[in-house]
């Protein structure tokens, strides 16, 4: 496309070259000849040839800017240090995987030459060794070589303890990381570990944080962490404005095929509302979390909304701490809080019958029980339960209570709108049955917060806490949140299990799955884990939740992976 300043300069070139015809000048383009046409060439002397005639240039092309709407700000670009799906979506944007999932949710090698396997040798036979062969001509933005190095020094990061990181899972699986020689590592195992491509979704730069580390003797103030300048992807990191944006620019050091857009432009934006202006006036070209309520009016605007499964299921988490309400610890209440709420209402009501509700943490994968259903809409046995399990409303105040304790339940999600819909439909439905629900609602940095930051849900000061939940590296079905290992404490107070739940069964299922690298057997004992969950709603799904992502019309070539978003990003183009 020539935009008007270009138009405007052919435009007076092709009239410069009227007049200097006119009078008997030349033009050329660059690398022909310059023979003069205006005149016979006398034979005794020849014709001068113009030195100084404009020579036409070709119009300068546009840069191709691709903006991308959040909203949610990054937390840290550091990966270690953050478990925000909105910063780890980036990292195939700016970082480099050991491998990537393509749109088939199938391993698709990056950094190593081929997936390790028993056939290729990759793998040994007891499952305690692998092997990763690197590529010989991979390296970092500044041109310096990727090696096996970085790979163990990535995993030191994670493991030293001075290293205050998200968590060490699952890089604490492995017994050992070391370089055979600059292309191969090789990973050992105590024991077989199944969910093994859950490791190596980044690497950190050793010549770039190794000194940084040697001097401070800790990455948690590194300038990197925000502003990480040397990167692998096809897009390197250029810009961080707080509250306002990141810009991400091509890679010119990029190991494969150059990406074809020349910029990722993500914007960061307050709400829902303000992500989908952008995208209805032409003024985004990808935006994600989109709410349902609002798919027909982007379509309508020529907007493409795609669903892709991630693995992603919205659900209630329980508290299950000894200082939480102890109407939770009776599995009869937590199935009349089930029974109580119409989830399917609210998907076809808040959610245009575009999805469904959730019968479990692994709907849409080969992992959960088929014979599973989530609990139907029946307040009277809501009520029968509550009755039986001694909860009744003795002072006539319309909410039940038992022993003094009245049957209120603090919850607690994001401000996103349709959350908070969801919210007030809970209240006022659990409220015929006489569960009292008081609603809150926070900024997602604070929700999510860990118990060292003074999270509400982390810190255990809400009965109930919603958000959109999945395996620990999809499509892996690995889960450590529910570890008794990882319950919050003073020592470790970055633990995931903010449910506070240790139940002996649950923990030596997710324990034993993780040696099963037979699929049949290990599909086995998920289906045990998911029934038991369902059967003591340890969990209780609201709905499935695809990734749903709006596209302008600008984009093309757009492939995407519920895993791995942005793998074939540097195949993306798009129009001016």
């Amino acid at each position: 496309m020539i935009g008007k300043t270009s138009r405007i300069w052919l435009l007076a070139t092709f009239l410069l070259i009227l007049a200097l015809a006119a009078c008997g000048g030349t033009t050329s383009e660059p690398g022909s000849s310059t023979t003069d046409t205006t005149a016979p060439a006398s034979t005794d002397t020849p014709a001068e040839q113009p030195t100084d005639a404009p020579v036409e240039q070709p119009a300068a092309t546009e840069r191709k800017v691709a903006t991308f709407i959040w909203t949610q700000e990054f937390d840290t670009l550091n990966p270690i240090y953050t478990g925000m799906w909105f910063v780890s979506i980036t990292f195939d944007i700016w970082n480099a995987p050991a491998w990537s999932f393509n749109n088939k949710d199938e391993p698709v090698p990056v950094l190593v030459t081929q997936m390790p396997s028993e056939a290729n040798g990759g793998i040994t036979d007891d499952g305690r060794t692998i092997t990763l062969n690197l590529r010989d001509d991979i390296k970092w933005s500044d041109g310096e070589p990727i090696t096996a190095n970085d790979f163990v020094f990535t995993y030191n990061m994670i493991m030293d303890p001075a290293n205050i990181v998200q968590s060490t899972y699952p890089y604490d699986s492995m017994a050992s990381v070391t370089a055979a020689d600059d292309q191969t590592v090789v990973l050992t195992f105590d024991d077989p570990f199944a969910p093994w491509m859950t490791l190596w979704r980044y690497l950190l730069p050793e010549h770039v944080l190794a000194p940084v580390f040697e001097a401070e003797g800790t990455l948690d103030a590194a300038e990197w962490n925000l502003a990480p300048t040397v990167g692998a992807g096809p897009y390197v990191f250029a810009e961080w404005e707080s509250g306002s944006f990141a810009r991400f620019v091509r890679n010119e050091n990029y190991f494969n095929a150059p990406p074809l857009i020349d910029e990722i432009f993500i914007r960061f934006v307050p709400d829902d509302a303000s992500q989908t202006a952008a995208l209805q006036t032409g003024d985004a070209d990808l935006g994600t979390f989109i709410p349902y309520s609002d798919v027909p009016t982007l379509r309508d605007a020529g907007v493409n909304v795609i669903s892709v499964p991630s693995g992603y299921n919205e659900g209630w988490f329980f508290y299950f701490g000894d200082n939480g309400n102890p109407a939770l610890q009776d599995v009869n209440v937590r199935k009349a809080i089930a029974l109580a709420f119409d989830r399917e209402a609210l998907s076809q009501d808040l959610l245009l019958g575009l999805t469904k509700p959730a019968a479990s943490l692994w709907d849409n994968t080969p992992y959960v029980d088929p014979s599973i259903t989530p609990y139907p809409f029946d307040p009277e046995e809501a009520k029968r339960l509550l009755d039986e399990a001694g909860w009744v409303d003795s002072n006539s105040d319309g909410t039940r209570d038992k022993d003094g304790v009245e049957l209120i339940l603090s919850h607690g999600t994001t401000i996103r709108e349709i959350r908070q819909d969801t919210q007030a439909v809970a209240q006022q439905q659990l409220a015929e049955v006489g569960i009292g629900l008081d609603i809150q609602s926070y900024d997602a940095d604070i929700f999510f917060g860990g118990m060292s930051d003074g999270g509400p849900a982390a810190s255990g000061e809400l009965d109930i806490f919603q958000w959109s939940d999945g395996p620990s590296v999809y499509p892996d079905p690995d889960h450590y949140y529910w570890y008794c290992s990882e319950i919050p404490t003073d020592e470790y107070p970055d633990g995931a299990n903010w449910q506070r739940l240790c139940d002996e069964t649950l923990d030596g299922l997710f324990a034993l799955q993780t040696t099963q690298t037979d699929f049949a057997e290990r599909q086995q004992t998920f289906f045990e884990i998911t029934r038991y969950m369902h059967d003591n709603v340890i969990w209780l799904g609201l709905w499935q939740d695809p990734d749903i992502w709006a596209l302008s019309g600008r984009l093309q070539n757009v492939n995407m992976s519920g895993a791995s978003p942005f793998y074939s990003l540097a195949e993306w183009d798009m129009q001016n």
